[in-house]
């Protein structure tokens, strides 16, 4: 299976933090959830794949191409969605598509159109006069109008209302239809993930912690919840990380046949949420898999 992105030993070090020896790849033709708490690397991350950050070592593959030297080559092909504002807000519409448009050789004016239309998106109106959800729209729309096959995205959904995430994810479910296009979607709302992620990438304190296909996740992780008698220092081990409160005990394990040999009947099985997995490996500290 081809990647539209792929990471090989990739460092980048700050004063207080690091990306530590990232290798991961983003399969072509699918949408990757990319999932962490907040300070986990993510953005570094986007922003070394867009050559806004340089890597200390390591390699970057972008559509097949060295993220440094075809640089130019790549942003012809990829299209990008951020939270935070990117464009010229005392601008409107109008004046920033004259702007952006001959950025990119391929540019379609009837796709653009389509989708100010279907956004509805006033043309003569100041951008920073323009919602929230208006501008990420704005974005989305300059994102797939010159035909790009990588669409990343840096929580593209934060601070929307339930239903205009629910429009935005219909919009991008739609846009997957077309099986030659990538999505890369970095989000902290992992319930928009669960909606329309074919695969799962979880950082954590600049580590990788997993890469996979979303529907195996629930095949190899497991919350159990039982009574704290259960447990005893050789058991405890065998989860990523407890919680305990005066009715009992909640733990992730990602060996739930293990578990279920040592607890039995005693506990009950949930499937985790991509938030429980989250939260407990952040209770754990530096976990790996």
């Amino acid at each position: 299976m081809e990647n539209a992105i792929e990471f090989h030993n990739v460092n980048k070090k700050y004063k207080d933090f690091q990306i530590k020896n990232l290798s991961m790849n983003v399969k072509k033709g699918y949408v990757t959830g990319f999932i962490g708490a907040n300070g986990a690397g993510k953005s570094t991350t986007i922003k070394m794949i867009l050559n806004l950050v340089k890597k200390n070592s390591g390699a970057i593959s972008v559509l097949g191409m060295d993220s440094s030297k075809d640089d130019r080559k790549i942003k012809e092909k990829i299209g990008f969605v951020f939270d935070e504002g990117i464009f010229y807000e005392s601008l409107t519409l109008k004046e920033l598509k004259k702007i952006i448009a001959p950025a990119y050789k391929q540019w379609d004016e009837k796709i653009y159109k389509h989708y100010i239309d279907l956004f509805e998106l006033p043309q003569n109106k100041k951008i920073k006069n323009y919602s929230k959800g208006m501008k990420m729209k704005t974005s989305l729309a300059f994102a797939l109008s010159h035909h790009a096959e990588l669409i990343i995205m840096d929580e593209p959904t934060s601070g929307l209302d339930p239903i205009f995430r629910r429009d935005i994810l219909d919009i991008l479910y739609d846009i997957m239809q077309d099986e030659k296009k990538t999505i890369f979607f970095s989000s902290h709302i992992t319930t928009d993930l669960d909606r329309i992620a074919d695969y799962i990438t979880f950082l954590h304190n600049g580590e990788l912690i997993f890469s996979k296909e979303f529907h195996s996740i629930s095949e190899e992780y497991a919350i159990v919840k039982g009574n704290t008698n259960l447990l005893d220092k050789q058991t405890e081990k065998e989860f990523i990380s407890i919680r305990k409160t005066e009715s009992g005990f909640e733990a992730l394990t990602k060996n739930i046949s293990k578990a279920k040999e040592l607890f039995g009947s005693h506990v009950l099985f949930e499937k985790p949420s991509l938030e429980d997995i989250m939260y407990f490996t952040k209770k754990a500290g530096n976990f790996h898999v």
